[in-house]
């Protein structure tokens, strides 16, 4: 029988794995700035489904896919968050390829607050005092970087929302990882074509098929949205939704490092700042609950 303590450890982990996958994506998508956002999202949806059957007949779980799809309250959540996700990927590819990395990060930064609120009001999950100063550390930080950045506030706070609707549906949820991410891409395949079908009648057209990196590159779209979001999905219902959140600070770190010393966005003092913020949260918060850990294994 796995222990409570050997669940979150590996909720954890796949946490964390899920969170630097993401903070390389900048990266896949600059190889692709001759493509358009919407076919290179499309494409996403569309190859993330072969990957997830191909999972899904290796690890035999067929079983569980067929008893998400004849259930309606799954199949209702899953259709859920499917969009949600499918919003959110559309909004951030679409950030991402206009230079708008940072807005991006920004975004995920916002969606750790937002998840920890929900927790705590929505899931009912408890915060120590010392939680709950890292988090109003973070909103200062969040709060100083948003007013710097008001113009494209609105892509931040769509990632932020999205993705939390996101998590909280797949928490909530009763269905593991891979048959979840299966019904949710199948949910995805309308809007795909849907995205396909008005991208090639655009004067720009379809780029798959036009060169044989660019081809192989979207079509690498499934394993490399396929992956992280597994692990994402088993983390969120292993750990506490408000834990889940605050580790997502990784990501838009590294997204907002990338932005300055990668893609040449400019840095401003005030940035400086609100990262002081944030980063001496998340030493608070880290700190909190490793000092929990150790006081009940000391038990």
């Amino acid at each position: 029988m796995t222990s409570p303590s050997s669940t979150r450890l590996r909720g954890l982990a796949s946490a964390f794995s899920a969170y630097l996958i993401w903070t390389l994506f900048p990266f896949y998508f600059a190889l692709l700035h001759t493509v358009s956002p919407f076919e290179v999202v499309a494409w996403r949806m569309l190859w993330t489904l072969p990957f997830c059957l191909v999972m899904i007949a290796l690890l035999r779980q067929g079983g569980e896919l067929r008893q998400a799809l004849t259930n309606p309250r799954i199949l209702g959540a899953l259709a859920l968050s499917g969009l949600l996700i499918g919003t959110n990927w559309l909004v951030y590819v679409i950030a991402v390829m206009h230079g708008h990395v940072l807005a991006a990060s920004l975004g995920y930064y916002i969606n750790p607050l937002v998840n920890v609120f929900t927790g705590a009001l929505i899931l009912r999950e408890k915060l120590s005092r010392l939680q709950w100063f890292a988090v109003a550390l973070a909103a200062i930080g969040v709060t100083i970087l948003a007013r710097d950045a008001l113009p494209t506030l609105w892509i931040s706070l769509t990632l932020a929302l999205s993705f939390a609707g996101y998590g909280l549906t797949r928490k909530l949820a009763p269905v593991t990882a891979l048959p979840g991410l299966t019904v949710e891409t199948l949910v995805l395949l309308i809007p795909a074509f849907g995205l396909l079908g008005w991208q090639a009648a655009s004067p720009q057209g379809l780029m798959m098929g036009t060169s044989p990196s660019i081809s192989a590159l979207l079509c690498c779209a499934g394993v490399l949205t396929g992956i992280p979001l597994l692990l994402f999905a088993s983390a969120a219902r292993r750990i506490d939704f408000s834990v889940l959140g605050f580790i997502q600070f990784v990501t838009p770190t590294g997204l907002f490092l990338q932005s300055v010393f990668v893609f040449d966005e400019p840095f401003r003092p005030v940035q400086l700042v609100c990262f002081l913020f944030i980063w001496t949260a998340i030493a608070v918060f880290c700190w909190d609950l490793l000092s929990r850990r150790n006081r009940s294994e000391a038990v």
